[in-house]
């Protein structure tokens, strides 16, 4: 593809703003960025089996409703060896951990808790979360290369029913999701959702 310069004197706009664009497109699969080499469409294959990263205020925001998030934490932690060995760190080395639950017209809808790997983020903790969200900080923050998905069906953990205000044997769709740049892990989250109250929606192409 061409270079950042000639997209920023083909269309206009600020070096930012391309740069956004591209990041985008990167999170959703089309194009492979390399530092120092170039941004190339990315293979067919990979364009096919896509599983797009969504921010979550945008996505009820599409809705026409309104975001509002409630941050229950938001500090640095001491790493145990489960934690450490998911995101590339040394067991008792500091992680950045948030606790956040976010909200669709005063209803909890999601309760998500991130651990961030410092190296990857090291501004993470100065972020406003009432403002901008974990994934939107991370996007705009990090090189994202790749991410990785499991969901299932659970019951939610006591905390978790209680910040989202449902029963504890109510059935919630939760994932878990790790993302990574090309050199180290980024983040692992938690991300709970009640299953009356969200829907998983996306599409194939083949």
């Amino acid at each position: 593809m061409p270079s950042e310069a000639e997209l920023v004197a083909a269309f206009g706009v600020s070096r930012m703003t391309v740069n956004r664009a591209l990041r985008e497109l990167q999170a959703e699969g089309l194009v492979e960025r390399s530092q120092g080499v170039g941004t190339f469409a990315a293979p067919l294959h990979r364009v096919s089996s896509t599983l797009t990263i969504r921010d979550l205020h945008e996505e009820i925001e599409s809705r026409g409703h309104h975001h509002h998030a409630a941050v229950h934490l938001q500090r640095s932690e001491r790493a145990g060896a489960a934690l450490a060995a998911q995101l590339g760190v040394q067991s008792g080395d500091t992680v950045f951990h948030t606790l956040i639950v976010h909200h669709e017209n005063h209803v909890p809808l999601q309760c998500e808790d991130r651990y961030v790997n410092p190296a990857a983020a090291p501004g993470y903790l100065d972020a406003d979360f009432t403002r901008t969200t974990p994934t939107r900080h991370l996007f705009e923050a990090t090189a994202l290369w790749r991410a990785q998905y499991s969901i299932e069906a659970a019951r939610p953990t006591a905390q978790e029913a209680r910040l989202l205000a449902i029963a504890a044997d109510e059935a919630c769709l939760v994932v878990i999701r790790r993302t990574f740049s090309r050199s180290t892990p980024i983040t692992i989250a938690r991300l709970v959702h009640p299953g009356s109250r969200y829907q998983l929606e996306g599409q194939f192409a083949l």
